[in-house]
């Protein structure tokens, strides 16, 4: 997976169609994620499309795997997946994801219906971060 830093370096020469493009790119190169783990408890909450995430790793390094049944949906989870991957779960239980994401302006770039559920997305992270954090 691609670092934050630099999704955020290519985002900015783009277009907005081309920015739509690489979002849909980015959800392609997530990892699978079985079907066994789309669950209701790995359900994000509050999304215009449904949107799966589930952590694995342990406590000195947190991974996730997403999905979602949506291109762009999926490309804006893996957005804020690419700013807390293979981190320390309590470097992720205390990071501000979202001043991460600020620099793709996800607000003005799309509809409020595709965004309505990252700050849902973005809490799913961070409560999964604090509970492996803890032990």
């Amino acid at each position: 997976m691609r670092s934050i830093s630099d999704i955020a370096e290519e985002y900015d020469f783009l277009d907005a169609d081309e920015r739509y493009r690489l979002l849909i790119e980015l959800g392609r190169e997530l990892e699978a994620m079985p079907d066994a783990l789309k669950t209701d408890a790995t359900l994000v909450r509050g999304c215009s499309a449904q949107v799966w995430v589930y952590p694995t790793g342990d406590a000195a390094r947190l991974h996730f795997m997403a999905d979602s049944n949506a291109a762009i949906t999926k490309g804006i989870v893996a957005l804020v997946i690419s700013a807390v991957q293979d981190r320390p779960a309590s470097e992720v239980a205390a990071m501000d994801v979202t001043a991460a994401l600020e620099p793709f302006d996800l607000k003005n770039q799309l509809s409020s219906n595709r965004t309505q559920g990252v700050p849902n997305m973005i809490a799913l992270v961070k409560e999964h971060a604090a509970r492996i954090a803890a032990g």
